[in-house]
């Protein structure tokens, strides 16, 4: 168990999951969180990640730093995430345990799973078979990320874990227009629909693969629940355990944002990989379930697109 003054790094506290890890820590009563910027910490600059670990002994670490994206951006810079990704996680977990980390936890992302995995994907799936092409940059550098954890724990005793969440949203999220994920991206999209009267959206492929949506509020809970509750080398799933189509999820958010013209679809665009739902039996066992429903969820998302306007206009 983490005690309530331990020293406790936040790597990546600016993204979505990281900004609401710190929240959920400063809700649970953790007093001693440790952040830095990435102009302050370059974390793919193996020497500085070096010299802060040695500086600050961090105890605890949760590393949600990552660089990240939609269809559009996985596909466009496919050695950028490859080599972005693998550089930090690899600088952060070796510094830690260079430093006598007591514990760290690694956050991956369900894609690291085969594209024809059998559905549900168990957390035993892992490399039975060829990886979702959209994503597989990405998806090699967190496989390897989490190996890495798992190799340290057997060679060196360490008690390094990860988990892997499902599709994320909520506050802090990146509404990019073309560099975000599917559901801000609507959010965006019917937002300015709304406000400018059109008559029609375009959404991409055909709507028919399924998605699991988690709320990252949910995932923070979970991630502070397994450094208290949870060792092992096999990664943990983090998801609801209920999956809808886009073509429903694009009808949900059209309903929350208040728009009311034609949503039409581009089978010429790329639809993905066609399902996606996590088995979260073993987070269940361990004792959690998710709290917050998705159209709850998004009505709160939605919320905080229209009060940060930097975010929503980025």
């Amino acid at each position: 168990m983490m005690e309530k003054n331990a020293k406790i790094y936040i790597a990546g506290h600016r993204g979505m999951v990281g900004s609401a890890i710190v929240r959920e820590l400063e809700r649970q009563g953790y007093t001693n969180i440790i952040t830095r910027t990435h102009k302050e910490l370059d974390l793919c600059r193996q020497a500085d990640v070096e010299k802060f670990f040695a500086e600050e002994k961090p105890e605890y670490v949760f590393l949600a730093a990552a660089k990240v994206g939609g269809i559009v951006a996985n596909q466009e810079a496919l050695a950028d995430f490859m080599y972005y990704n693998m550089t930090l996680e690899m600088n952060v977990i070796h510094s830690a345990f260079e430093n006598g980390c007591k514990k760290l936890e690694f956050l991956g992302s369900s894609c690291i799973y085969p594209r024809m995995a059998p559905q549900p994907m168990k957390e035993s799936c892992l490399l039975t078979s060829e990886l979702e092409k959209t994503n597989e940059a990405y998806a090699l550098a967190k496989i390897s990320g989490l190996k890495y954890c798992e190799f340290l724990n057997k060679q060196y005793g360490t008690d390094y874990i990860s988990v892997m969440p499902t599709n994320l949203y909520g506050p802090n999220d990146n509404y990019h227009p073309t560099h975000s994920h599917v559901l801000p991206a609507l959010i965006r999209r019917f937002h300015e629909a709304k406000e400018s009267n059109a008559p029609y959206v375009t959404c991409w492929g055909d709507g028919s693969p399924l998605r699991e949506f988690l709320y990252v509020d949910d995932l923070a809970n979970l991630c502070v629940f397994l450094m208290n509750n949870y060792s092992g080398d096999e990664t943990v799933n983090a998801g609801t355990g209920k999956e809808l189509t886009i073509k429903e999820l694009t009808e949900l958010v059209a309903k929350v944002v208040g728009y009311t013209g034609e949503i039409r679809w581009d089978t010429s665009k790329p639809n993905g990989t066609p399902r996606k739902l996590l088995d979260v039996s073993k987070a269940e066992s361990i004792g959690w379930t998710y709290k917050t429903e998705l159209e709850d969820g998004i009505r709160l998302s939605y919320e905080d697109f229209l009060n940060n306007p930097m975010r929503a206009e980025r």
